[in-house]
Formats: C-alpha cells, structure tokens, sequence
C-alpha cells in the first residue's frame, strides 16, 4: 500500500512548481491521457506525494494487546504521581476524578457486578471497564496530554501507566512497568469481552 501526504498547501505549492494552475491542469490532461507517469512515480495531478519512510515510521506507532509494538522504556507509580500531577491533573482531577468534560480514570466501582448494559450512569474508567492494559499506553502516547498530544516520552508514558494501574489497584505501587510486564498484567474486566466472531451477511446487525 502507497501512503500518500496531502493537503491544500501541498497542491498549491504543486501547481505553482508546474507553472500555475492552468499549466497544472494542461499537464494533467496530458499525463492521464498518455497514462505516462511525468514526474518520478506520481502523475501529474494526483494531490499529495508517497510517504517516506521516516514519516511513515513516526505514525506507525499503535501496540496490540499482546504487547506488540511496545518501546524500549519503564515506569514507576512515584514517578507516574510527579507526572501525572504535571501535566495530567488539570484536566482529569488531582486524584484521577474527572473535572467537567473530562472523563474520571480511577475507580473500581462496581467492582465485579459488571452492570453498564443495566445502569447507563454508571462511569467507565480504566480500572472498571478497560479489558487490555497496553491499550493504557497506546492511547496515551497517542492522545495526551490533551494540549500537546504525542509529546510524552516513553518512559513517561510508562510512568503515568504505572501510576494509573496502581491507584485503580490492580498492581502494587512498588511494581515497574515495562515493554515485558505491562502486556502480563490483566485487567479486572477482561473476563467481560469476547472476541467478535461474526462474519457479516444478512444476519449480521
């Protein structure tokens, strides 16, 4: 699969290179009807330009609930505490309670009566609902904190992980979380999802 950069800027500077806009075009019409490629691998007016390698790398960043894809790092919840009072806090409260729109992320409530299908109001946090822990790590990696997201080391990350498992009370506070024991770590609530095994058709809903 071809990955392609785009965007409004990117066609503007294109057709200006080409001479402006009407020369774009007319190089347009030519390249398609020829069906030659006019420029290295890109015909003239397709939007965008292939993605290197690097930019390609730098996006591919998702981790698997086997672990996979996991960086090089580790974390504490003392560390996590410092950082999460830093940077997190603002938003999600000092104790992981959740602030206005922003969701709460501590709590164990209701423990193993899993009754969010019955009770509507019930809030879903990362100790009563989340089935994988790694899903811990690759969301926030990828979308926090919420005024700089991506900014965050890895060892950050596992700081705050760390820090987030321990206050929901599903690891000791002394543990360290790494690319190795992270993926170990099971979530009170992962007895409660099961795999999706349809396969579509007609009976499929």
């Amino acid at each position: 699969m071809t990955v392609r950069i785009v965007g409004l800027v990117g066609a503007l500077v294109f057709a200006t290179a080409c001479g402006g806009a009407d020369t774009a075009r007319s190089d347009d019409r030519v390249a398609h009807s020829s069906g030659q490629l006019a420029r290295g691998d890109v015909p003239l007016g397709t939007i965008g330009r292939v993605a290197t390698a690097a930019e390609i790398q730098a996006w591919d960043i998702d981790v698997n609930p086997t672990g996979h894809g996991l960086p090089i790092g580790r974390g504490t919840h003392d560390s996590g505490a410092q950082l999460f009072a830093a940077k997190c806090a603002v938003c999600h409260g000092a104790r992981g309670e959740g602030m206005a729109i922003y969701p709460k992320l501590i709590g164990r409530e209701p423990h193993d009566d899993f009754a969010f299908g019955r009770d509507p109001k019930l809030v879903k946090t990362i100790g009563n609902y989340w089935p994988y822990s790694t899903t811990l790590f690759d969301y926030v990696r990828r979308a926090m904190p919420l005024n700089a997201p991506g900014s965050l080391s890895s060892n950050e990350v596992y700081n705050l992980v760390a820090f987030l498992l321990a206050e929901n009370g599903i690891i000791a506070r002394d543990s360290v979380i790494d690319q190795r024991t992270l993926p170990a770590v099971r979530m009170p609530a992962r007895k409660r999802f099961v795999r999706d095994d349809r396969t579509g058709g007609s009976a499929f809903r």
